[in-house]
């Protein structure tokens, strides 16, 4: 993939849009690599050994700026710069990309490359820029300095303004197929990979993530009944966010089972002895929504898991 985006490019801004979890950062994360790579190979890809890429690896060449909100740097492993005070403050960590970043980072975008091969401005996920913050790139990236290049990633491509779209070259990222998934999830050292790979959507990152979250192939084949008897030590030691990703998974299966269909994220012996009726799944559906808004808010995370659970047992308490 990498080799046809660097051959493909034909502008300065690149936008790669794709799921959520399909490797976005990743690959942008190698594409700036590439750019800024002393020594490339043929086919255009980083050395992998020069300065310049070993200043990659170690988070530290001047002229790349990664802005990705605080509540996602240490997921992707990536360091945030320090923000005097701000930085040090107990305040929660944000979900959004901060407007002062984003100038920050278009300021740094129209200074002089400090080793000579371009300045490079790496945005994930876009969608998480403001309206304001929206505007400020759109303006950089209409008359871009002259060594200035953009790559912008995103999981929800229509929640960005369309100027801004029409700005940049769309990469969009294939689906990798099913057995190179499983091939790569059982070198990583996942059992069942299978299992993990439907609970995850079919996204290899984001099975392999949950496996390194500590959820297990059995323990996910069995939720659905576990929920339905209310079993709160099925999901001991969840985070919030984390267990309401997982029973709207399980919620939009039951939806798929009431209405005739097949399951996505569940293999069909996990609903063994369930018949999902619709009434109770829609108002579940409903109530996971309303929960979803606010599942980073500061509660104790032991009533939520309860109180969650306990909604769960109902709405599939009927299914039984």
């Amino acid at each position: 993939m990498l080799p046809v985006v660097l051959r493909g490019q034909r502008g300065h801004a690149l936008m790669l849009h794709g799921p959520a979890a399909a490797g976005q950062f990743e690959l942008a994360l190698a594409v700036a690599q590439a750019w800024l790579c002393e020594a490339p190979r043929a086919d255009a890809t980083a050395c992998g050994r020069c300065a310049a890429c070993t200043l990659v690896h170690s988070r530290t060449h001047p002229d790349l700026r990664v802005l990705v909100p605080e509540a996602l740097a240490e997921t992707l492993g990536w360091v945030l710069p320090s923000e005097g005070d701000a930085a040090s403050s107990k305040a929660k960590p944000s979900k959004d990309i901060r407007v002062e970043a984003l100038r920050a980072a278009i300021e740094f975008a129209q200074q002089t490359s400090s080793r000579g091969r371009a300045q490079v401005v790496l945005i994930h996920p876009a969608e998480r820029m403001n309206a304001v913050s929206a505007n400020a790139l759109l303006k950089v990236l209409e008359e871009p300095p002259g060594q200035a290049r953009f790559i912008l990633c995103t999981g929800a491509p229509d929640r960005l303004l369309p100027t801004l779209r029409s700005r940049c070259q769309l990469v969009p990222l294939p689906s990798v197929p099913r057995d190179q998934a499983l091939a790569w999830l059982g070198e990583q050292g996942v059992e069942s990979p299978e299992v993990l790979l439907d609970a995850a959507g079919g996204l290899p990152l984001a099975a392999f993530e949950l496996h390194r979250q500590g959820v297990r192939p059995e323990a996910w084949t069995r939720l659905p009944r576990a929920l339905a008897a209310g079993e709160v030590g099925a999901v001991a030691g969840w985070s919030v966010p984390m267990l309401v990703d997982a029973l709207n998974r399980c919620c939009e299966d039951g939806l798929r089972l009431a209405v005739g269909g097949t399951p996505r994220y569940f293999a069909p012996q996990a609903w063994a002895g369930l018949q999902p009726r619709l009434a109770p799944m829609l108002a579940w559906h409903a109530e996971l929504k309303r929960v979803a808004r606010h599942d980073e808010h500061p509660w104790h995370a032991g009533l939520a898991t309860e109180s969650l659970v306990s909604s769960a047992s109902r709405a599939l308490h009927c299914a039984e």
